[in-house]
């Protein structure tokens, strides 16, 4: 769509609401219809660079008509400009962004010059531009300039919108390259603060809800480039990086492509929400999507969407990479006695300036294996900072040489066996195989999941960027430096016998996601073909897809199933086998949980893992074959809280008489130390004084356990959810055990508030609120009112109920899948009372938007729920109350 200026803003009409008394609301009302006539255009298909020069052009307009009405008149020795500056200064302005302006005055500015200078600002915010600007001197700014890189980079892409032009050329003057930043410092400062930027984003741009401006790969990446190259060759615009051979015609072409799309983006979500959002997120893309023309096939709209934008941020952070690493080498000072001499690494290879080089243009022609040798000295010679420009564009040039042929080679298979066997340098080299298209081309089935999108909000990347991210927690974790994060993990890691094998199952555990059917399944079998290829014995083939196959059922089991029964333990240890599988399991558990997001691991999962952990290995010592009796179980776990109780001044005989009324489920769902911390307040409490509350916090876990004990009454546990709903504690874990007495022990888990274990104050608060709640109840909060987040209301989730068969068949076990909201637990609880059910313990697990929770079950009676009709009654109504 061709684009007309004069239809987005008829200049001559400007100029005459100047003349009105009333110029301020008319003015408003003439870029509202500018900005609207430019947002047709955009939707009717008009390039993104046209949107966002003629957006910068009317606003241009709109700036200098104010200004002849409130210009700070220039008064002797103290004329005045107004220059813009930053994005805008390049003549660039999305619909939403800042209009950064520089009032410049070559001294300072009298009474009258302020007071018209607010006035002139006051009247571009009322006619609802989005202003922002500063007001300096010559003086003051190149003093701030000196000492603040990113006011420099601001003034390189100025230019005079109205006033005396002279002073921005003596501004230039001042602030040149021969006065203040040079050009290896300013672009070493570049660098640094684009590094710091990569970190804020976990130095990936594939997340699934990418920030197109700031992140990786994203626009400030782009413009970086601009701004080096401006202030070490002198020259503006990229086009000129060809001329100095740091751009080829081609990278040029893809750079400049890159931008449009990104610019596309940025003018479509400015459009679409509003206001000056950069974050791709979940509310925009499926619009974005539509608007793009992209169509709902085997494969999402979105998915079309976000893979292309996904390609696009890693080739403008691989063209970033390749044009400062040519500047750096040229800006660099040259060592003093002696020149900087390569160093040849092998036949085909040389080391200079901390990068690795081809010997020759056809390396990679003549011995194609190269292409994965490459990575391998670069971990072998880790003081190596990367791989030249040169010989990555030779990498992309023969990527079409990685075929069928090549993947047969024995050469080519035992280089990517060493890369995976090296002491070190996994994670760098992986990742830079990605960058560059090896590992998709070597691992076709890897290639097919690079930008695959993962749906929710569990995942927060993409499958490849994931993959990539369990890798490097391995590593992580041998890595002495790290070792205070996870120090048994750390431990642990050091003692994995062939750890290339759980390399390969972190590469690829999710690797058949998106084919239809399993991918655990799916991915086993893959796996296993994949180290046949690579000469593995049969023994790892198996240990590494079993890995694969099972990568989820641990996480599992620690979350959703109940780990105090010892039949569940013991089946667990018979599928894991021995030490070893679970060893490597239990890493790899861990590494892929906390590759999911940044949000999703916490100090409770750690426990439920570490736990499980612990007591498998346990089953596994004892021989799983020959089970403890519950009985000898009872005994045990009260001769250890004994123990406990010595310490606390209780006497066996109290201890006992507390225990007698216990069912023996009781003793074999908790630990002695809970046992006698439940045993020491039940003992020194009378019946008057119930009911009783307690809390103890493990700053370990990051939790706080909560013993409440009062009379049994059908509405008790309602009530008691009740309370923590209204103290907003999200409640991960449940046991409920009713003693022959008619009292009902509960003990529930809840999640800490950040990060820091809870005051005594904050503790005592929360008992004295809760026993209230079991004295005197109040009600839950009404889900029909709890608004749900942003990020939840984007992916809504169908309440469903099934009833998995039981291991115990003394308890019915039922599973809730739906939407996590704060109160679930409540909820449920109001149903189970319309149902006449028996919560006898829950487990809460929270996976993104989606909720999954086990809640094992009796009757009144304390029988198990076996009629179909009395299941379906209880599902209907817990659907009722958690409504999707």
């Amino acid at each position: 769509m061709w684009l007309s200026r004069n239809r987005i803003l008829d200049t001559r009409i400007l100029h005459q609401l100047m003349e009105d008394s009333n110029r301020v609301s008319l003015v408003k009302t003439l870029l509202n219809e500018s900005n609207g006539v430019l947002r047709n255009y955009h939707l009717g298909g008009a390039p993104s660079q046209d949107i966002v020069t003629a957006h910068a052009w009317f606003v241009d307009q709109v700036i200098k008509a104010i200004w002849e009405h409130h210009a700070p008149s220039a008064e002797k020795g103290r004329s005045v400009a107004l220059i813009a500056v930053g994005g805008y200064g390049r003549s660039e302005l999305h619909p939403g962004s800042d209009i950064d302006l520089l009032v410049l005055f070559q001294k300072a500015p009298t009474k009258t010059q302020r007071q018209n200078t607010e006035s002139l600002i006051r009247t571009l915010w009322d006619v609802g531009l989005t202003i922002g600007h500063s007001v300096r001197t010559l003086r003051d700014c190149t003093s701030q300039s000196r000492n603040d890189v990113t006011v420099m980079t601001n003034l390189l892409e100025s230019r005079v919108l109205a006033g005396d032009a002279e002073l921005l050329s003596q501004l230039k003057l001042q602030t040149g390259i021969d006065l203040m930043w040079p050009a290896a410092k300013y672009l070493e400062a570049k660098i640094e603060e684009q590094s710091a930027r990569h970190l804020r984003y976990d130095d990936t741009a594939y997340n699934l809800e990418p920030q197109i401006k700031e992140g990786p790969g994203g626009l400030r990446d782009l413009q970086t480039i601009g701004w080096v190259a401006h202030r070490v060759l002198s020259q503006q615009g990229l086009r000129y990086l060809i001329s100095y051979n740091y751009l080829t015609e081609h990278e040029y072409r893809d750079l400049i492509r890159g931008r449009n799309f990104l610019w596309k983006i940025r003018t479509a979500l400015h459009f679409a929400s509003g206001r000056a959002e950069d974050r791709l997120l979940f509310d925009y893309q499926r619009e974005i999507a539509q608007q793009f023309g992209y169509k709902d096939t085997t494969t999402l709209a979105v998915e079309k969407l976000m893979k292309r934008y996904y390609r696009t941020a890693g080739e403008i952070r691989l063209l970033n990479t390749t044009v400062l690493q040519q500047l750096q080498a040229v800006t660099k000072p040259k060592p003093k006695g002696r020149k900087n001499r390569a160093v040849d690494l092998n036949r085909r290879f040389y080391m200079k300036n901390a990068v690795i080089e081809i010997r020759n243009p056809n390396v990679f022609q003549t011995s194609p294996f190269a292409l994965l040798e490459v990575f391998l000295l670069l971990q072998q010679h880790p003081d190596l900072k990367g791989i030249g420009v040169d010989t990555i564009r030779s990498i992309r040039k023969n990527l079409f040489r990685i075929d069928a042929g090549f993947r047969q080679d024995l050469r080519c298979r035992s280089l990517f066996m060493e890369i995976l066997k090296a002491p070190l340098g996994q994670t760098r080299a992986l990742r830079q195989m990605n960058a560059y298209g090896i590992l998709g081309a070597y691992i076709p089935q890897f290639g097919r999941i690079i930008g695959q999108m993962q749906h929710d909000l569990f995942h927060v990347y993409t499958v490849d960027a994931h993959l990539l991210f369990v890798v490097r927690n391995l590593r992580r974790l041998e890595m002495p430096e790290h070792d205070a994060e996870y120090p048994a993990e750390s431990q642990l890691m050091r003692t994995i016998f062939k750890r290339h094998r759980l390399f390969i199952a972190a590469l690829f555990h999710d690797i058949s996601k998106g084919q239809g059917g399993d991918h655990s399944k799916l991915g086993e079998s893959e796996t296993y073909r994949f180290c046949r290829k690579h000469s593995m014995s049969d023994y790892d083939c198996h240990f590494v897809s079993w890995l694969v196959r099972h990568h989820l059922t641990m996480s599992w089991i620690a979350q959703r199933e109940d780990t105090s029964d010892v039949g569940v333990i013991d089946d667990f240890a018979r599928l894991v086998g021995d030490q070893e599988h679970l060893d490597n399991l239990y890493l790899l558990t861990v590494a892929d949980i906390r590759g999911t997001s940044p949000h999703v691991w916490n100090e409770w999962k750690a426990k439920l893992l570490s736990d499980l952990y612990d007591l498998t290995t346990q089953a596994l010592r004892r021989d799983v074959g020959s089970p403890l009796l519950a009985s000898e179980r009872i005994e045990d776990l009260k001769n250890e809280s004994l123990i406990y109780l010595n310490d606390a001044s209780i006497k066996q005989e109290m201890a006992e008489s507390v225990w007698s009324v216990m069912e023996d489920e009781y003793f074999l769902r908790n630990s002695p130390s809970a046992i006698a911390w439940h045993t020491r307040l039940l003992a020194s409490t009378s019946i008057a004084s119930l009911p009783i509350v307690d809390t103890i916090s493990n700053s370990k876990s990051g939790t706080t356990e909560v013993f409440v004990c009062a009379p049994d009454s059908e509405h008790l546990l309602c009530n008691v959810t009740a309370g923590f709903d209204r103290e907003n504690l999200n409640i991960v874990d449940a046991r409920v055990h009713r003693t022959f007495s008619g009292l009902v022990v509960m003990t529930f888990v809840v999640l800490n508030v950040g990060r820091n274990k809870p005051t005594k104050s904050s503790l005592n608060s929360t008992k004295k609120s809760l026993r209230a709640q079991i004295i005197d109840p109040k009600p839950g909060k009404d889900p029909q009112r709890t608004r749900l987040s942003r990020s939840l209301l984007n992916f809504p989730i169908d309440t469903k109920v099934t009833f998995p068969k039981p291991k115990d068949q003394n308890k019915t076990i039922m599973v809730i899948t739906a939407q996590d909201r704060p109160g679930l637990l409540h909820q449920v609880a109001k149903a189970f009372i319309e149902c006449k059910t028996h919560l006898v313990g829950a487990k809460i697990s929270t996976f993104g938007e989606r909720a999954e929770d086990i809640f094992y079950i009796t009757d009144r009676d304390g029988q198990p729920i076996n009629n179909s009709k009395e299941r379906m009654k209880l599902a209907k109504t817990v659907c009722a109350a958690l409504p999707s």
